[in-house]
């Protein structure tokens, strides 16, 4: 089973191209525990509770157009936290996007069983936020390193100084989303350089990075931008889909 990285992107009408995979292996997971239909959790933190409401139709809709699954969708307002009923008896999980500081925030008490489940092959998809927190050491916002803007306020996730933290630990590499879209790219690069991370990826929103069983594969509609520390200083390149 693989984590799934999903840079963002969304559309009522999106095919679900990105989701495909992380699907289908939660449907061989459900199959080898006695179940047809695949149990999906999905975890989403929104600002109030109308539109959490509406989101976590958004989401269930977008699953089912992708295959026939069940999506167990907890959709919790900033501020609250999820319990760890929320992951019981389910074959993925999905953690989506939104406020980035608010969905680390969220997730603090499962930390320690989501860790336990993925490493015990349930399959994890992060969309946004969700993937932006799976990383060792998160990016969760920002804009300005010292007095310096890296890049645009409006992707800050309501943050001034570049901002990273202890996230969910499911891969080791930092992570930063809607890269070509928001331009968070520069963000990675100057977090990089100044030593607050070691490099990392930045995802292009409709592209996801697949890690598992030592394997990187990039599907959908972008590239993966690449960002590591060199000698010479930092070295971007590109993984394309």
């Amino acid at each position: 089973m693989s984590i799934h990285l999903v840079g963002g992107g969304w559309s009522d009408e999106y095919d679900g191209e990105v989701y495909r995979e992380f699907v289908a292996e939660a449907g061989a997971r459900a199959l080898a525990s006695g179940r047809d239909i695949p149990r999906i959790a999905v975890l989403l933190v929104h600002e109030d509770a109308l539109t959490a409401a509406d989101w976590a139709e958004k989401y269930r809709d977008q699953l089912l157009r992708v295959a026939v699954c069940e999506p167990v969708v907890t959709a919790i307002t900033e501020g609250e936290l999820f319990t760890s009923s929320v992951l019981s008896g389910v074959d993925g999980l999905l953690v989506g996007g939104g406020l980035t500081p608010a969905y680390l925030d969220a997730v603090a008490p499962l930390v320690d069983e989501i860790r336990m489940l993925v490493a015990d092959s349930l399959p994890y998809l992060g969309l946004s936020a969700g993937a932006a927190i799976a990383a060792d050491t998160a990016i969760i916002g920002g804009w300005m390193i010292g007095d310096v803007p890296v890049s645009a306020e409006a992707a800050s996730e309501d943050l001034d100084d570049v901002t990273v933290a202890e996230g969910l630990g499911l891969v080791d590499l930092a992570i930063d989303v809607h890269a070509a879209q928001w331009g968070t790219l520069s963000r990675l690069v100057a977090a990089t350089e100044a030593g607050l991370v070691d490099g990392g990826i930045a995802i292009d929103e409709y592209t996801v990075l697949i890690v598992g069983d030592d394997l990187l594969r990039v599907i959908g509609a972008g590239s993966i931008w690449q960002v590591d520390r060199t000698d010479d200083g930092v070295l971007v390149s590109t993984l394309g889909a």
